[in-house]
């Protein structure tokens, strides 16, 4: 047995490291969190000290026990979770948990999981830092506060099933609040004044005028002063210019930069750089330093001068603008900077790519430009053209990486021809263009990280989670938006004569940014007008300032809650009792045929337009909204044609043809059959033979293509691609494949490597007693029985398990008798703690 066990987090972790230490080391992992919160119940004294009522999770319990009996017949135990302080909660469950004895326990940290690392960390071990665990506890204990009792708020007032949550509602608020001044916003035109000239040498050169003109009568006017005018360069000034890189990864940078060069969610990033990791890669991904040690800036130096050359070096350090930044942590950077990329799968490729880019380039050279400005006179009046360009002299840190930004609108600045003042120019047109200010941009996933960041809201480790939630809670969706077709004027002067066009733009158009959805309007509109305190920015940013301040020592955490809870509850008691029911109802107008009111608010099976009161004798008429219209901004015309629907086409092959609109949207059913209207198809423009067309078309493709052991097979175009379907299963058709040209060999091979799938997902099949296991995700196994589905655990060995030990599982798993229902706490399990050091052991 080996004389000293190492616990980390993740068994990946655990792999790498265990390929450093010899063979007086066991390394186990814990799986994350050994103990946490109750999920049915607050879990938290608020009567007392606010202690949290931690508890180790049904699937977690032999795990506990394995490492219980590890860390007995171990000399010495090292906590090696991660360094921040979700990690050193972690260290501390498992001292607590495990009953490790203070004597024999040491808890070491590294940002990296390389030999030099872990070896340092072995002779620097330390104790847990209680100040980082209350810290840890603090932040979700009041995160468990406001989502358990706001959350049952929602349910009464606004609708069952919702959620709230301290940080994910503030971020749907940004989300809604930037929706409304989109909504609300009117543009302004203007004309922008553009030229080209030619110089004496032929040479193209493109000029704008500084200044716009509010009308097209002005901008005609000045159009119309060039006629016979000469045109020289009035002032040519040339100036060296310095571009400097920007300071290496923090996990919101690296979050923002993949979105933007790679297209990656934010969840993405985070999922791929935590294998990097854990792979022994990149230093820790949770950071919000910029800074590098001295052994990496050495480390990078030496990388610079022998792959560029001394020339190409600047080391340099770089300080954090956000407060409560962790400078003694480090930058996400590669382990070794020699190793200039990885043959690992595309994505981890890509992203460390990224990530050694961006690290090398922060110590390198300033990049050296030449910016020329040319302003160019016409003779025919005083305003000035202006024309700019950029040479790059030394390339410096730009050799390897350049910045990407979320709003780049100017175009790049080129090259200017040679010039001298005084030298006459060849005007070959002037054009004003008519051009309109734009609202605020919709957030991307990493527009918002931005912006949480800059208001100091939340921590790198929670942004991920963040708007995965809110995404996944249906508050917020990454939308498509069709746009608007706009006309625009554009005048041209040329030769002489002013011709004037009117050409047409797409306007408001937006695919795969952060849009609110009608519910998430109506859950931030009531949290804002009943909780304002918990939805302001300023509030939240504080919080987490005190959430720094117990990290540091300097708060008591409990101290924190009471001061919070003492005004927060009786708040919740009050509006719980108060409250309007909010459904987000908007009165668009009287209907014309029963006069009654014509109103859009939010119902039991989502938004919807609605004629009359419950008041009224008759009841209320009910339709839908369709897929793309909102509460929010539906106008009074496009609710009053909802009541057309669904609208009886005629019909065809004796059965009857109707469009309608259904919970995966707008259809036409053909007696028992539904055919989906196809992408931007207004349901109101569908005419019958439309609607003969997509169904012959879908008669077409519902057509067996082959026959495969007696039995029929068709093909389609569903939510994850194109598939087969054959007795009954759905196999997915990918890219090997031409799908409109299966091959009867093709199909064969589909379905057997599916049938051959299917059987090695089969662990164990009990027939008999009709129970099986079957291989899962992510290394997991998942035990069946009827209706009963049991994900087991990764420290359970599904090949080993027997029936008798199944049936136990399945047995367990029932739900307890009425009359056990007061005996549910048990000792064994539920465990009130504070962030005291465990007890020795006698």
């Amino acid at each position: 047995m080996a004389k000293n066990l190492v616990i980390v987090e993740s068994p990946a972790k655990a792999k790498t490291i265990e390929k450093f230490l010899g063979k007086d080391f066991k390394v186990a992992s814990s799986y994350g969190h050994i103990a946490d919160l109750p999920s049915k119940e607050l879990g938290v004294d608020v009567e007392g000290d606010f202690k949290p009522k931690y508890r180790v999770s049904k699937d977690k319990k032999e795990l506990v026990k394995n490492l219980k009996d590890l860390a007995i017949k171990a000399e010495m135990v090292w906590l090696a979770s991660d360094e921040d302080r979700e990690g050193e909660a972690i260290a501390w469950h498992l001292a607590e948990e495990l009953e490790l004895d203070p004597s024999k326990t040491k808890r070491i940290v590294f940002n990296s999981i390389t030999k030099n690392a872990i070896d340092k960390a072995i002779q620097n071990p330390r104790g847990i830092d209680y100040n980082l665990v209350n810290a840890q506890q603090a932040r979700r204990v009041l995160d468990r506060l406001v989502g358990y009792e706001l959350s049952p708020v929602l349910w009464k007032k606004v609708k069952s099933g919702l959620s709230a949550g301290r940080v994910q509602s503030v971020s749907v608020r940004l989300i809604v609040e930037r929706e409304r001044e989109i909504q609300d916003f009117t543009p302004l035109a203007s004309f922008k004044i553009t030229a080209e000239f030619v110089t004496s040498e032929g040479k193209l050169v493109k000029a704008r005028l500084p200044k716009a003109f509010d009308t097209k009568e002005e901008a005609e006017a000045f159009l119309n002063k060039h006629i016979n005018a000469e045109f020289t360069v009035a002032d040519l000034d040339t100036k060296p210019a310095k571009k400097s890189p920007t300071a290496p990864f923090t996990t919101s940078t690296l979050q923002q930069e993949a979105a933007r060069k790679l297209y990656f969610s934010v969840s993405k990033t985070m999922s791929t750089a935590q294998r990097l990791y854990e792979s022994g890669y990149i230093t820790y991904m949770r950071t919000d330093s910029v800074n590098l040690s001295p052994e990496a800036i050495e480390a990078a130096k030496t990388e610079i001068i022998s792959t560029y050359g001394e020339l190409y070096s600047r080391p340099r350090n770089y300080a954090s603008k956000s407060k409560g930044a962790q400078e003694a942590h480090e930058a996400i950077r590669p382990t070794d900077m020699s190793v200039h990329s990885l043959t690992l799968d595309r994505d981890q490729a890509r992203l460390y790519d990224l990530i050694w880019k961006r690290t090398l380039a922060s110590q390198m050279s300033d990049a050296e430009l030449e910016r020329t400005n040319v302003k160019i006179d016409a003779s025919t009046h005083k305003e000035q053209f202006v024309a700019q360009g950029e040479v790059l002299i030394f390339d410096g840190f730009l050799k390897v990486y350049l910045e990407s930004h979320d709003d780049e609108e100017e175009e790049q600045e080129g090259m200017l021809p040679a010039m001298r003042v005084g030298e006459n120019l060849e005007n070959k047109n002037i054009t004003a263009t008519e051009r309109y200010s734009r609202p605020p941009a919709r957030y991307t996933e990493a527009s918002l990280v931005k912006k949480l960041e800059e208001l100091g809201i939340g921590r790198p480790s929670t942004y991920a989670p963040t708007i995965s939630t809110i995404q996944n809670r249906g508050y917020v969706e990454r939308g498509t938006a069709e746009g608007d077709k706009r006309s625009y004027v554009q005048l041209t002067f040329a030769n002489n004569d002013l011709k004037e066009k009117v050409l047409s733009e797409v306007v408001g158009a937006d695919k795969g940014k952060l849009m609110p959805t009608d519910i998430g309007m109506i859950v931030n509109d009531f949290l804002v007008n009943h909780f304002e305190n918990i939805l302001d920015y300023h509030f939240t940013a504080k919080v987490e300032e005190d959430f720094d301040n117990i990290a540091s020592g300097t708060t008591d955490w409990t101290e924190m809650m009471k001061a919070f809870y003492s005004d927060f509850h009786p708040q919740v008691a009050h509006v719980e009792e108060t409250a309007e029911r909010e459904t987000g109802e908007r009165v668009l107008g009287v209907d014309p045929k029963s006069g009654k009111p014509l109103s859009v608010r939010l119902g039991r099976f989502g938004p919807m337009a609605q004629i009359g009161t419950v008041e009224d004798e008759e009841k209320p008429q009910f339709a839908s909204l369709l897929p793309g219209q909102s509460i929010d901004s539906i106008t009074f015309e496009e609710a009053l044609e909802l009541f057309q629907l669904p609208r009886k086409l005629g019909s065809y092959e004796g059965e009857e043809v109707e469009v309608n609109s259904g919970r995966f949207g707008p259809y036409v059913r053909f007696g028992k059959s539904f055919v989906s209207l196809e992408k931007r198809e207004d349901i109101f423009d569908v005419t019958l033979d439309r609607a003969i067309e997509l169904i012959k078309g879908k008669q077409k493709a519902d057509a067996p293509i082959a026959n495969y052991q007696g039995l029929e097979v068709t093909k389609g175009v569903g939510r994850f691609g194109p598939f087969i379907k054959w007795n009954g299963m759905f196999i997915n058709v990918n890219k090997k494949y031409d799908f409109d040209h299966l091959s009867s060999g093709d199909i064969q091979e589909l379905i057997e490597d599916k049938l051959k799938k299917e059987s090695e997902k089969v662990v164990h099949d009990w027939a008999d007693a009709g129970i099986r296991i079957e291989k899962a995700r992510w290394g997991r196994h998942t035990l069946l029985k009827g209706k009963t589905k049991i994900e087991l655990s990764k420290d359970v060995d599904a090949v080993a398990m027997t029936l008798e030990q199944a049936q136990a599982l399945i047995e367990k798993q029932k739900p307890a008798k009425a009359k056990t229902k007061t005996t549910t706490k048990s000792k064994t399990t539920t465990k009130t703690k504070a962030a005291s050091k465990p007890k020795t052991k006698k």
